[in-house]
C-alpha cells in the first residue's frame, strides 16, 4: 500500500519544478514509510510513498513505460489488483515484456494494452494516477466499493491530487477552508459522495474514472450495482457464495511481507481467519484482537453489544490452531493527546467515533509490529445484512437511511450555535442526500414491493455507509503503515451478493443466514450462532470521567474557534452529569465530537469556516 500525490499544469513546464509535488507526497509519508518517488514530465508531477508488499526489490515507483521515442505513460499508484497473475499471462501473450513482478507494472501495461476500457479488467483495491504523454492527459482511478481514497483539486490549468487531503493541502499553492457542504454532510452524519470537508477537493468517487486535460476535469463511472435476476436456488446460492469467498481470500493472501488476519470472534472475521488457516502452507496464522483491561469483567450489554468479544476470540484462536496476541487497552492509553491527534491528522477531519477510532489505531499500531497485511470482515454486514436495523420493519420503512432511524436519538441531538444550525438546515440535507441514494438504485421489472425496498435498504448500505467503514480502515491502517485489505469487498462477491433475493439471506430466520450457512464447515457453533456484536466500546468510568474533565477545560477557554461552531450554553449542559447507561454513553459521544471539532481546528487552522 502506498501514498500517491501530483500535480498536472498545462500553462506550466514542471520539468524542473517537483518541489511542491514532493513535499505533498512527503505528506502521506505514513502510507509509505519503504521509499520515495517523483518524476516531472513538462506538464506533469508524480510524487510516491511506498509500503512495500509485492515484489520489494523491483516495484519502485513513479513507474514508467517506454518507448523509441520517449516515455509513453506514467503511473503512481496505490492499492493491489489481486488477479495481476492472469491480466500478466495475457499481457505476455499479446507480447508485452515486463521488467518487474509487481502488480503496478501489470496495471500500467494493461493501460497500453486496452485503453481506459482496461478499468473492467481489474479486480482488486486500488486508487492511482496515470498520465498519457501522448494524449497529455491524466487519468485518475478508484476501485469499484472505494476501498482505497483519492482526492483532486481543479485548479485554472489542471489540478492536484492525492490518496488523502493532506496532500492536496501540504502544496503552497492550495489554501486551506472549510467547504460548507462537507461541513454540512460530516456534521449530519450524511455519505454525500464526491464531497470533502476541504472546500475546492473532491473524492474521486468508487467505481469512478476523473480525466484532467486541457478542457478541465471529467468524472465519469465505469462500475456501479446493477439488479440482476438470480437463477440459483438456495443450495447453489450457499454454494456459490462460498466458492466467492474462497476465491477472494485466496487472492488477497498473496504478499511478499508477514500477513495477518484482525478477529473479534464474530462469524465475518471468524470465517476469514479460517479459510485463511486452511490456505496456509507451512505455518500457522496470525491473528490480533482488541481489548480492554477490566472489560469481559464488568460488561454490561448495550443493545448493539450483547456480549464481549474475549471468549469467542480465544475458542476461535483454539479451533483454527491460529498464532493469536490481544492488544490490551486501557483508559490512559484510549485517552493519550498524541494518539488521538494523530487520529484526526489521519481523517484529515474530526473525529466521529471517539475513542473506538483511538482503540483501533493503536490495534493496528501494534498489528504492524509483526505485520505488514491484514485481512478485516469490514463489509459483510453491508452485504449479508447484519446490522439490527436490516431486521426492524420501523427502521426499513423509515423514510431515511435506517441506521440513522435506528439511532434517532444521537443523530438529532445538537449543540450547534442557532445561526451555524439555521444556516447548516442539516434535517434537510440529511433527507436530501436520502432521497438522491434512493434514486440510484437500480430495480428489476415486476419487484414486489418487500423486495424493492430491501434492495434499495442494501444498496444504501454498499454505496453510503460502508464507505464510511472503509475510511476507518484505509487512514488509521495507513497512520500505522499497515495495508488492510477486505476480501467481503471483492467485486464479484458484491456483484453476487447484492442480487441474492432477501429471503435466502434471512432463510432460517436469523442474520446473516447465507454467510452463515456458506461458512457452516468451517467454524465452531458459538461462533456460527452468536449475535452481530459491533466493534467494541470501552465501558471504563475512568475514561468518562477522563472526557469530562477535558471537556470541562474546553469549556473555560470561550474564544476557542469552535465555539464559532458550536453554542458555548448548550454544550455546558453536556458537562453535567445525567446518569449512567444509554443517555450517560450519548452525552460522552457529543463529548468526544465537540473535543474532536476543537483539535481539529487547532491542528488545521483553516482560513475560513463558513
Amino acid at each position: 500500500m502506498c501514498g500517491i500525490a501530483g500535480r498536472v499544469d498545462f500553462a506550466q513546464d514542471l520539468t524542473a519544478r517537483g518541489d511542491g509535488v514532493a513535499a505533498m507526497a512527503e505528506a502521506v509519508a505514513c502510507r509509505g514509510p519503504d521509499g520515495a518517488g517523483l518524476w516531472t514530465g513538462r506538464h506533469v508531477a508524480l510524487g510516491h510513498r511506498r509500503l512495500a508488499v509485492i515484489d520489494v526489490e523491483g516495484g519502485a515507483q513513479p513507474m514508467l513505460a517506454s518507448g523509441p521515442n520517449g516515455v509513453l505513460a506514467a503511473i503512481t499508484y496505490n492499492g493491489e489488483t489481486y488477479n495481476f497473475r492472469e491480466l500478466r499471462a495475457d499481457l505476455t501473450a499479446r507480447g508485452h515484456r515486463f521488467h518487474t513482478r509487481c502488480d503496478t507494472e501489470v496495471v500500467l501495461r494493461a493501460y497500453l494494452a486496452w485503453g481506459r476500457r482496461f478499468v473492467d479488467r481489474l479486480r482488486g483495491m486500488y486508487a492511482f494516477a496515470l498520465w498519457d504523454a501522448g494524449r497529455e492527459e491524466l487519468l485518475l482511478v478508484r476501485d469499484h466499493l472505494g476501498v482505497k481514497p483519492l482526492f483532486y483539486a481543479p485548479t485554472a490549468h489542471g489540478a492536484l491530487f492525492g490518496s488523502e487531503p493532506k496532500a492536496i493541502l501540504a502544496h503552497p499553492g492550495f489554501e486551506a477552508a472549510v467547504d460548507e457542504e462537507g461541513l454540512r454532510a460530516f456534521l449530519a452524519s450524511a455519505s454525500a459522495p464526491g464531497v470533502s470537508i476541504w472546500r475546492g477537493i473532491r473524492e474521486v468517487g468508487p467505481g469512478e474514472l476523473v480525466t484532467v486535460g486541457r478542457e478541465g476535469c471529467r468524472a465519469v463511472r465505469y462500475w456501479a450495482l446493477e439488479a440482476r435476476p438470480h437463477e440459483d436456488d438456495l443450495p447453489a446460492t450457499v454454494r456459490n457464495t462460498r466458492d466467492l469467498l474462497e476465491e477472494a481470500v485466496g487472492q488477497q493472501l498473496v504478499s511478499d511481507v508477514p500477513l495477518c488476519a484482525l478477529l473479534s470472534g464474530g462469524l465475518d472475521s471468524s470465517l476469514l481467519a479460517a479459510l485463511a488457516a486452511r490456505r496456509s502452507a507451512g505455518g500457522r496464522v496470525r491473528s490480533f484482537a482488541v481489548d480492554f483491561e477490566g472489560y469481559a469483567e464488568g460488561f454490561r450489554s448495550d443493545g448493539v453489544r450483547p456480549a464481549p468479544d474475549a471468549p469467542y476470540v480465544r475458542e476461535m484462536v483454539a479451533h483454527a490452531e491460529l498464532d493469536h496476541a490481544d492488544v490490551v487497552l486501557d483508559s490512559a492509553q484510549l485517552g493519550d493527546a498524541a494518539a488521538r491527534r494523530q487520529v484526526v491528522r489521519a481523517y484529515d477531519r474530526p473525529s466521529r467515533r471517539g475513542e473506538m477510532d483511538t482503540s483501533l489505531l493503536l490495534l493496528l499500531r501494534a498489528v504492524r509490529r509483526g505485520s505488514t497485511v491484514a485481512l478485516s470482515g469490514e463489509g459483510a454486514d453491508e452485504l449479508f445484512g447484519g446490522y439490527v436495523w436490516f431486521h426492524d420493519p420501523q427502521d426499513v420503512g423509515a423514510a431515511t437511511f435506517p441506521w440513522l432511524a435506528a439511532t434517532h436519538g444521537f443523530a438529532r441531538f445538537s449543540v450547534l450555535r442557532p445561526e451555524v444550525e439555521a444556516r447548516l438546515r442539516l434535517d434537510e440535507y440529511r433527507h436530501q442526500c436520502y432521497l438522491d441514494a434512493v434514486a440510484e438504485v437500480p430495480h428489476l421489472e415486476n419487484e414486489d414491493a418487500g423486495a424493492r425496498r430491501m434492495r434499495e435498504v442494501s444498496h444504501l448500505h454498499l454505496t453510503r455507509y460502508l464507505p464510511d467503514l472503509l475510511v476507518h480502515q484505509d487512514r488509521l491502517g495507513m497512520a500505522a503503515g499497515l495495508e488492510v485489505r477486505v476480501p467481503y469487498c471483492d467485486v464479484r462477491l458484491v456483484e453476487y451478493a447484492y442480487n441474492v433475493p432477501w429471503e435466502f439471506m434471512t432463510f432460517d430466520g436469523r442474520e446473516k443466514s447465507l454467510l452463515r450457512a456458506a461458512g457452516a464447515d468451517l467454524l465452531p457453533r458459538s461462533i456460527l450462532e452468536r449475535r452481530k456484536s459491533h466493534y467494541p466500546s470501552t465501558q471504563d468510568e475512568a475514561y468518562a470521567e477522563a472526557v469530562g474533565r477535558e471537556f470541562l477545560d474546553l469549556l473555560g477557554r470561550p474564544g476557542a474557534r469552535v465555539f464559532d461552531l458550536v453554542d458555548h450554553g448548550r454544550v455546558r449542559l453536556l458537562a453535567r452529569d445525567v446518569g449512567r447507561g444509554a443517555i450517560r454513553v450519548t452525552t460522552r459521544r457529543c463529548r468526544e465530537l465537540v473535543l474532536a471539532l476543537d483539535l481539529w481546528l487547532n491542528e488545521y487552522r483553516p482560513r475560513s469556516l463558513l
